[in-house]
């Protein structure tokens, strides 16, 4: 049966734009190739009582008012899935061998913290804090829809936000002359984009650096219960979720896409789907290879020619007899790094693969939210992030599993190195179970191109006019995905939202 909104995929802009359209009354179809929906954002099991997130740790844009509210106030969510807002005077704690900063909600305070480290640099520390906050408000007023008026009224603001449209957090760094270990105490946070300063887009560095500055939230709930609530709304309005389906064609006459060819992957069997119109949240570029890249138009033939986001190395680990708090964990993430220069440590891990001085996140899920356990009561959840690179994961992989394996283990007991070193003393007496995660490890439960992380790299190539968005040139097929929106929980939310007004003239998540 002919569907109205046939969805290819189910990352969290996907469902976010299913269940709007299935509560306003639409007949939505959503294909999944994995046995979970979410994307990045699906949770697993493991050992049948220990439960992980994909990818997603902690996010913003929840408050009231904001994106990831609106969304789920039109859905009758908002008091079912809600969140616990991380400490303000500390969301994010930097740490490297001589220096510590917490980061804090209030710009002012960040001020005074950074001063008090460098304090032959306050005149500058404040200049670029002051700078960073300016520029989030360019970027507010320049982001769509623009309303004339507020453009007219901030016209400075948005002029100056736009002569950073090709900068790099490093070349701002470098414009109001920073330390190097405050620059590294900032940006510290690089695994939020996988990019080291000297290539990361100012742009992308501000909106989350400042959103998170608003709130950082974790859901109370656990990630899990976001996805499935969403996908319940659409079950419940006559949607439906098909898990275990693999696209492998796309049905196209002329310039219409019509529908697809999926896999069943339990029954091995083929399928015909059609819509009237095709949502795609597989990789653009894939689907465009898949459908002919000669179909489309020469703009957005330019704007699929973007490159992939880095991958990354996960490290999910379950403790016992030990209560992490006592060891400075709680309602925050830490950020590590051993060597004060990030660009040159980002490159000795992923472009030499060389992690003996390594730069890695550390989240504990489990104190984020005492609603709903993780994991049984008797132990805690502690997982360690850092980048890696998909080609030599690859090729290591495909020649050679078990010199794979041990290289991901190398990268593990380096990480536990330090974190016995500096915060958890016979860290492995208390460890009970562990799984380590790799670039192709993505690729195949993700099913992400070259395992990214965040579909089209952060660079300011990737950020500026021509990003690819929702327009596809091609009848009655739409994308939606990180690749043409943004990567990360509040901007899919956006994302999914935002094609969602544009398809059904409710304007959501209009200014004002």
């Amino acid at each position: 049966m002919k569907t109205d909104y046939l969805i290819v995929g189910s990352g969290l802009s996907a469902l976010v734009f299913g269940a709007l359209m299935a509560k306003s009354g639409k007949k939505v179809q959503i294909l999944e190739a994995h046995e979970y929906p979410g994307g990045f954002g699906h949770t697993f099991t493991l050992a049948k009582k220990y439960k992980f997130n994909a990818q997603l740790h902690y996010v913003w844009d929840c408050g009231e008012g904001y994106t990831v509210n609106r969304v789920l106030k039109q859905l009758g969510l908002d008091k079912e899935v809600t969140f616990e807002r991380y400490n303000p005077d500390g969301f994010d704690h930097m740490r490297m061998p001589g220096y510590s900063l917490d980061i804090p909600s209030e710009p002012e305070k960040l001020i005074q913290r950074l001063s008090t480290l460098f304090p032959e640099h306050t005149d500058n520390i404040h200049r670029f804090i002051s700078e960073v906050q300016k520029v989030s408000q360019g970027l507010k007023i320049l982001s769509p829809p623009i309303i004339s008026t507020e453009l007219f009224k901030h016209f400075g603001v948005a002029l100056k936000t736009l002569r950073y449209l090709n900068s790099t957090l490093q070349d701002v760094f470098d414009k109001f002359k920073l330390p190097q270990a405050a620059q590294t105490l900032l940006a510290l946070q690089w695994v939020d984009f996988l990019l080291p300063p000297n290539q990361l887009s100012f742009y992308a560095w501000v909106i989350l650096f400042t959103g998170y500055q608003q709130g950082a939230f974790y859901p109370t709930k656990h990630f899990e219960h976001v996805i499935n609530s969403l996908v319940k709304v659409i079950t419940e309005n006559n949607g439906e979720l098909l898990l275990n389906h693999e696209v492998t064609n796309f049905i196209v006459a002329g310039k219409t896409v019509n529908g697809v060819i999926a896999t069943d992957k339990i029954t091995h069997q083929s399928h015909e789907f059609t819509g009237d119109t095709i949502i795609c949240n597989i990789d653009p570029k894939k689907a465009a290879q898949m459908i002919g890249i000669e179909k489309f138009s020469r703009t957005v033939r330019n704007k699929l020619n973007y490159d992939y986001s880095p991958s990354n190395y996960m490290a999910y680990c379950v403790v016992k007899d030990i209560d992490l708090r006592d060891y400075g964990f709680g309602k925050w993430n830490t950020f590590h790094i051993e060597n004060q220069d990030l660009n040159q440590t980002f490159a000795q891990m992923y472009e030499k693969n060389d992690f003996s001085h390594p730069s890695f996140a550390i989240t504990t899920p489990t104190l984020l939210t005492s609603e709903e356990r993780d994991c049984p009561e008797d132990c805690q959840i502690i997982e360690f992030l850092t980048v890696a690179n998909y080609n030599y994961f690859n090729n290591l992989q495909q020649r050679d599993k078990k010199a794979y394996r041990q290289k991901k283990d190398e990268i593990f007991d380096r990480i536990i190195d330090i974190v016995e070193k500096y915060y958890i003393p016979n860290f492995r007496k208390h460890l009970v179970f562990k799984v380590t995660g790799s670039p192709t490890t993505n690729e195949r439960f993700c099913w992400c191109p070259n395992g990214n992380s965040y579909g089209s790299n952060l660079t300011p190539q990737n950020m500026g006019i021509g990003r690819l968005n929702h327009q596809t040139s091609l009848n009655h097929f739409y994308f939606c995905n990180a690749s043409s929106g943004y990567p990360g929980f509040a901007p899919t939310f956006w994302t999914g939202a935002n094609l969602y007004q544009k398809l059904s003239g409710d304007m959501l998540l209009a200014k004002g």
